[in-house]
């Protein structure tokens, strides 16, 4: 394929395991909803074509294909890797962008052998529940690709930390309606803590559980409201009854509209054991919310201590309780930290701000391999 100066929409072709609830999902998502559609003709690839984002997904999408990969054990796996990459040709793809773990795995490898001209990964976390073979086989997908993109510093140093050479390493940070997140009026008691996260051992609940029977003591209306789906609900219910903390803290379970929650919210939490770059916390922030969260991975370069917000150690639930306490107790304090992360999350980050860097990079990376002229890429600037 020839250098052109591109007349029609280019074929482009995300890769996505599934389209359940997550951070990454709704990324990537949003930047297929919200590419040029008079630049790129967009196409979806996908293990399994349901979840919460699919429809939005599918609308926005020239077309669907599912490819049922159900594990990287079968023989039926790589009939699956071959019909892609036939897919990728019959479409002419000019690039194949690939969303988490497992499209890194099989979309890198296919678009590869489909002779795509860009191929682009993913990386938006720090493996904390990912195995020795799991990062070998991402590490092998990776080395298909011309970029893998980082949406922190910390989820870049952990590439770089697996032996991704430094020139494959590129970082766009995550993107966020800010419109959706009205500014909230200043607040003269404060009771209700929220975190959304989904409910896995990486995210912290426990701690957050051990915090609020110390919170508790000290501001006994204090009230905990734990959002999101996940497999340690039960156990962590269990916790909660044990601590005796029970009464004052609900799981909601999921909810697609996270802007109702953190507006009833005054406070945010996240005692992370490990983060990349949590969009609930750019969430929290463009919603004006002070936050409390671990201070590991991607928090560190989101939250500014002290002023947009306030750091503690993770797996530390007396720290955790002090910071709480200390913001339920001075509600001048939390409007202020809460005004500046509204501001630092409409200035740093947006959607357009993310899709445009994408762009940018898909048509560098093209221009690098004369498949668009290099014009083209600079009067996209």
């Amino acid at each position: 394929m020839g250098a052109v100066a591109v007349t029609a929409p280019l074929p482009i072709a995300f890769v996505m395991a599934s389209f359940d609830p997550g951070g990454t999902e709704r990324q990537m998502t949003e930047l297929i909803r919200r590419l040029d559609r008079s630049r790129w003709s967009i196409h979806v690839a996908t293990f399994r074509p349901r979840g919460a984002w699919f429809d939005r997904v599918a609308d926005a999408a020239e077309s669907v294909e599912r490819f049922p990969v159900t594990s990287f054990k079968s023989a039926a796996t790589l009939a699956h890797l071959w019909r892609f990459s036939r897919w990728c040709r019959e479409r002419r793809v000019a690039v194949v962008h690939t969303a988490e773990l497992y499209s890194n795995i099989f979309g890198l490898p296919g678009a590869a052998l489909a002779g795509v001209p860009v191929r682009i990964g993913n990386r938006r976390e720090i493996n904390p529940d990912k195995s020795p073979s799991q990062i070998a086989l991402q590490r092998a997908g990776y080395a298909c690709a011309h970029k893998v993109v980082a949406n922190s510093r910390a989820a870049a140093d952990r590439l770089l930390a697996e032996r991704l050479p430094l020139h494959k390493v590129a970082i766009v940070a995550n993107g966020l309606d800010c419109e959706r997140y009205p500014r909230r009026s200043p607040r003269s008691i404060l009771r209700h803590i929220t975190i959304v996260a989904n409910l896995r051992k990486e995210k912290g609940h426990d701690v957050l559980i051990d915090a609020a029977s110390l919170v508790l003591r000290e501001c006994p209306d204090a009230r905990f409201e734990c959002v999101g789906a996940g497999p340690e609900r039960d156990r962590l219910a269990a916790r909660a009854q044990a601590r005796g903390v029970a009464h004052a803290m609900t799981f909601s379970g999921h909810c697609d509209d996270v802007p109702s929650k953190l507006a009833a919210a005054d406070i945010f939490v996240l005692p992370s054991r490990s983060e990349a770059f949590p969009n609930a916390v750019l969430e929290a922030m463009a919603a004006g919310l002070p936050v409390v969260a671990s201070g590991v991975g991607g928090l560190l370069e989101l939250v500014d201590d002290g002023r947009t917000g306030l750091l503690v150690p993770p797996g530390d639930p007396s720290a955790l309780a002090d910071r709480l306490v200390r913001l339920l107790s001075a509600p001048a304090l939390a409007q202020s930290l809460g005004e500046a992360a509204r501001k630092a999350a409409h200035t740093r980050y947006s959607f357009d701000r993310m899709v445009h860097a994408f762009e940018q990079l898909y048509l560098t990376e093209l221009a690098r391999r004369g498949v668009v002229a290099s014009e083209l890429q600079l009067a996209a600037s």
